[in-house]
């Protein structure tokens, strides 16, 4: 279990990428959505102790052990596995040499076992067949998949993985996504996205992360459920978008066929020509999202709030 409370960090700038943020993560996966700029690889560098928060208390459980990960980062880094957004690779190197190297990095000294391990994992994320070559060399998914490899020396007890599918093609993303689901099984893994389909595939529970606050937690067919029947679509001219944005919630717009199709959230129908259609956990995302954007920011709140 990851418990995280109040977690804030703000910059040097004054920008306040992280505002106050409670969770609570069990295992399995967790689906942290959020746009870009959310806060979202703050909160995971944050969790993975390569940065330090302002303020708050993240405290990692597992096997009748607790850590508090500000206080202990060692303790933290020996039960995790981490993929960042980006990461870089030697030249000319291959993916067997690169892995055994980052074995004896995570403290696997003893090189049959070493061998053992490295093995196993090429194996287990489809590489053992290009082992040799070097990973530079790699496709997207490719790499995306070492990189899931190098996550998982050591056995770790939480795995965090920001943003692994943006930019694959839709083979590689689901090659990788049942890659996840495998190790979700019995470990707390983290993922970080932006792409609704792939928490909707892949988690049981979920967050919404936007400017730095979680605005919306939960298990994803219940939110879901909160929705039906307040979701309504319709097709419109492009120039009658504004007026409509002005009029109704709408959430989300998609062109098609010369056309703007809304969807729009409303307890009942918008008005003549709007169809109620079944929702869906990307309809959650972005009403969530225009309901954070509309919301006053806390300090505003509080200050607006009649005093007792």
């Amino acid at each position: 279990m990851l418990s995280i409370r109040g977690l804030t960090h703000e910059y040097t700038t004054g920008t306040r990428a992280l505002d106050g943020v409670n969770l609570d993560i069990p295992p399995g996966m967790f689906g942290l959505l959020g746009p870009n700029g959310a806060g979202k690889s703050t909160l995971m560098r944050c969790i993975a102790t390569l940065q330090a928060a302002s303020e708050g208390e993240i405290v990692f459980t597992h096997g009748g052990q607790r850590i508090d990960v500000r206080r202990e980062p060692q303790a933290l880094r020996r039960c995790l596995g981490y993929l960042p957004q980006d990461f870089g690779v030697y030249p000319r190197v291959s993916a067997l040499e690169l892995l055994d190297h980052l074995a004896v990095l995570k403290g696997i000294a003893a090189r049959g076992e070493r061998r053992e391990t490295v093995e196993q994992l090429l194996r287990q994320v489809n590489l053992w067949e290009v082992r040799k070559k070097p990973v530079a060399g790699y496709s997207g998914g490719m790499r995306q998949r070492f990189g899931i490899a190098q996550a998982l020396i050591g056995n770790p007890q939480l795995i965090i993985v920001d943003e692994p599918t943006a930019g694959l093609d839709p083979e590689e993303r689901n090659r990788f996504n049942n890659l996840l689901a495998e190790i979700g099984q019995s470990v707390v893994v983290i993922l970080s996205t932006h792409i609704v389909d792939d928490v909707a595939d892949l988690c049981p529970r979920m967050a919404v992360l936007a400017g730095g606050r979680i605005v919306a937690q939960g298990e994803p067919r219940k939110l879901i459920a909160a929705l039906e029947g307040r979701i309504w679509a319709r097709a419109v001219e492009r120039g009658e978008l504004e007026a409509w944005r002005a009029r109704a919630t709408v959430i989300a717009t998609r062109l098609r066929e010369g056309r703007t199709l809304l969807r729009v959230l409303a307890d009942a129908s918008p008005g003549e020509g709007f169809v109620p259609v079944p929702a869906s956990l990307e309809d959650v995302y972005f009403a969530t999202l225009a309901a954070a954007r509309t919301a006053p920011a806390p300090a505003a709140a509080a200050a607006a709030a009649p005093a007792h």
